[in-house]
This record gives structure tokens, C-alpha cells and sequence, in this order.
């Protein structure tokens, strides 16, 4: 099943997608309650939104030993491999949509890449998880794009700019529920020029550990999210750029780059 959240008129709403006849049947209520279909609408009809609001936003910032490799020799310091599943958290306000632009600030550096994640959706109330019934507390997947300004990661201890500036977290465009985690494959294009492809489960710790690790101490609820971080050497964006993010079984994420200059 795969579920948006949009614009239709002055409204928004929740529905179920389909996309081979670009409509959508639109629901009372939202995915993560209780919900009743409501009328088929058309997708000319429809501006889209972030697929869902989180509650809360949590990220696994190091999943990928390659690109972990990559973004130590960028920033200038020795690899750090991590040995347990450690979790931090991205700001709500970044999050923009699919076909939305990314804003890079004026005075960021040229250093400004992107980072094609896995999101994790969250669909039951989880606390003291097992690894093996975990996925059970999972509603379904989507895409991000962590965005992140090289020099600021450096610079500062707390990412605080460097991760969640506005527009700095586009994500969608949908969720899908029905997914197999070990046959999705991750790719990047940037300007239709493929950069980066990789298995999207060869995770340092799966969504089954995230999920068991931050259970036993914080409990999660339905809407909240996980990015699971990302592999490879992301290219520099640039104003004009059009980055897309696609992940077998869900589907592709789409974004513009525009540079502020004055």
C-alpha cells in the first residue's frame, strides 16, 4: 500500500495511491489510526506534502563503513567505525517535499552534498523491542535525502546547522508498507547523472537493532521516524542542480538546489 499525504484545496489529507491510474483514494483519518475511504481523486488535483508529520525525528548518523571512510577523509580526521547503534536526532523543520527546493544559505561553502537514506516509519507503540519481533512495530518505508553542508559538519559540535538547516531534509514521496528489506537497491542522480548505488539493507546495524537499541530506553510511537543513514561519496550540489534519490520498492524522490546569493 502506498500512502501520501497532500494539498487538495485549502485542506489536507491523507490517501492511498495509485499510481498506474494517477489517482488517489482519499481517506477520514490518517494511517496510523483509525481511517475510512472517502472518494478516488485525481493526481492533477493534488499538490504533495512530506508523506506524514513525525513526531519524532531520529537518525542513525554513521550506518555505511564506506561512506564513513568518505566523509572522515572529506572533513579531514581518522574514520571512526562505530562499535554499537548510536542514535541523534534531526529537526522537524527541515523537512520539505518531493518536487520542493533545497535552499542552501549564503555563506555555506561549496561543500553542500546529499545523503539518500532508507526512513523508517513507525506504526505501533514500541517500547523494550526484540531485535527478531521488531519489525512488527514498523508501518512502512520512504526516502530521504539528510543534506549536509561538509564545513559546518566540522565546524560544528552539534550538527545544529549543518543537518537541519531549513530545506535541508527533503522526504518522500510516499510510504510504501509492503517492502523486502535485502532486494532494494539505493541510487543517486544527480543532474540525470547516475553517482552513487548500493544495497540499502548491507546496513553496519539494521532497522531490526536501531529499533531493539532505542526501545530500551525511549519509547516510540506511531509517526515517528528513523533514517538509517546512507553509503558511498556524495557529489557537491550547486545552484540549478536536481537531485533524485530512487529506492527499489518505494519509488524516487525528486529536488531542486537553489543557492541564495544576497
Amino acid at each position: 500500500m502506498k500512502w501520501i499525504r497532500y494539498y487538495r484545496g485549502k485542506n489536507i489529507y491523507y490517501g492511498i495511491a495509485d499510481l498506474q491510474n494517477q489517482s488517489v483514494t482519499e481517506v477520514n483519518g490518517n494511517p496510523f489510526e483509525d481511517y475510512e475511504p472517502k472518494e478516488v481523486v485525481s493526481f492533477a488535483d493534488i499538490k504533495l506534502l512530506t508523506p506524514f508529520e513525525p513526531k519524532t525525528f531520529y537518525a542513525a548518523g554513521t550506518n555505511y563503513e564506506e561512506h564513513i571512510r568518505k566523509v572522515a577523509e572529506l572533513i579531514g580526521e581518522q574514520p571512526n567505525i562505530p562499535e554499537k547503534a548510536d542514535i541523534g536526532y534531526r529537526a522537524n523543520n527541515a523537512l520539505i517535499a518531493h518536487d520542493e527546493t533545497i535552499i542552501i544559505p549564503k555563506d555555506a561553502t561549496e561543500k553542500v552534498q546529499y545523503e539518500a537514506e532508507l526512513v523508517v516509519v513507525i506504526g505501533k507503540k514500541a517500547f523494550q523491542v526484540k531485535e527478531s519481533d521488531a519489525l512488527k512495530y514498523v508501518f512502512g518505508y520512504t526516502i530521504g535525502n539528510d543534506v549536509s553542508e561538509r564545513s559546518w559538519q566540522k565546524l560544528d559540535r552539534t550538527l545544529w546547522r549543518a543537518k537541519n538547516a531549513d530545506t535541508f531534509k527533503p522526504m518522500g514521496p510516499l510510504i510504501e508498507t509492503q517492502v523486502n528489506l535485502d532486494d532494494m537497491i539505493t541510487s543517486v542522480h544527480l543532474n540525470g547523472e547516475k553517482t552513487i548505488e548500493f544495497k540499502t539493507n548491507e546496513m553496519i546495524f539494521g532497522v531490526e537493532k536501531y529499533i531493539h537499541e532505542i526501545t530500551k530506553y525511549i519509547t516510540l510511537y506511531p509517526g515517528d521516524m528513523i533514517w538509517m543513514g546512507t553509503d558511498g561519496e556524495g557529489k557537491n550540489m550547486k545552484d540549478g542542480d536536481i537531485c533524485e534519490i530512487t529506492i527499489s520498492g518505494i519509488g524516487t524522490l525528486k529536488n531542486y538546489v537553489k543557492k541564495i546569493d544576497s
